[in-house]
């Protein structure tokens, strides 16, 4: 069964007419031939990473894909974790029982190197429960978020080795409600919006817009 991120990466290589493996669209970066068929499938690995998340919701089983000394780092926020006891108690308590039910993934782009990986999607969600991993400390507002998501991850092997999860966290404080963004140079949802008309070769989203908005003070 393709995972929820591995379905959306299919519909992304089919409505591209892209020539791609199970999991959809993707660039592969290899030295040589020989090394890429010695390789492992990074590509499976971090499908199978993601479904221990998503689909089977188990801790152990998402321990389970990566090295004993893994990192996990949410960068904007500093969660996550190093080392199979601390990242298994951070998944059971405070990621995979704290994710929204309707999350979605909206694929820009994947990037597959010799051992890394990086995933560029849209994370859209509504704020429907206590977010640990992502808003510590904020009760669910109700309100609905959609914010560009880059995620570098490292292999060692055919395990994970790291993982770094990059977004905008004022974007997403702002599109809660949480932040006044009058006179800041701050995007709300079109941020995201943006992002995917620019993967597509453009838009009706002009660019340099907040540069014009607060041009002078202007707010």
């Amino acid at each position: 069964m393709l995972t929820m991120a591995a379905r959306a990466w299919a519909g992304l290589a089919a409505r591209r007419g892209a020539a791609a493996g199970p999991i959809g669209l993707h660039r592969t970066l290899n030295r040589t031939a020989a090394s890429a068929s010695a390789a492992p499938d990074l590509n499976a690995l971090w499908e199978e990473h993601i479904a221990t998340e998503f689909e089977e919701k188990c801790a152990k089983a998402a321990v389970a894909t990566m090295v004993p000394h893994a990192t996990v780092n949410h960068v904007p926020v500093m969660t996550g974790g190093s080392g199979t006891a601390a990242l298994e108690r951070f998944y059971h308590n405070h990621f995979i029982h704290n994710m929204p039910p309707d999350v979605q993934l909206t694929p820009i782009d994947r990037v597959v190197a010799k051992d890394t990986v990086v995933d560029e999607f849209i994370f859209d969600f509504t704020h429907s429960v206590q977010m640990d991993w992502m808003l510590p400390g904020i009760a669910p507002t109700g309100k609905r978020v959609r914010v560009p998501f880059i995620v570098v991850v490292k292999f060692e092997g055919s395990k994970l080795l790291a993982e770094r999860i990059y977004w905008d966290q004022a974007s997403v404080l702002a599109q809660l409600g949480l932040i006044d963004t009058t006179g800041l140079p701050v995007a709300g949802a079109e941020q995201a919006a943006k992002a995917t008309q620019m993967a597509n070769g453009g838009g009706d989203i002009p660019s340099n817009g907040l540069v014009a908005k607060l041009a002078n003070g202007s707010k």
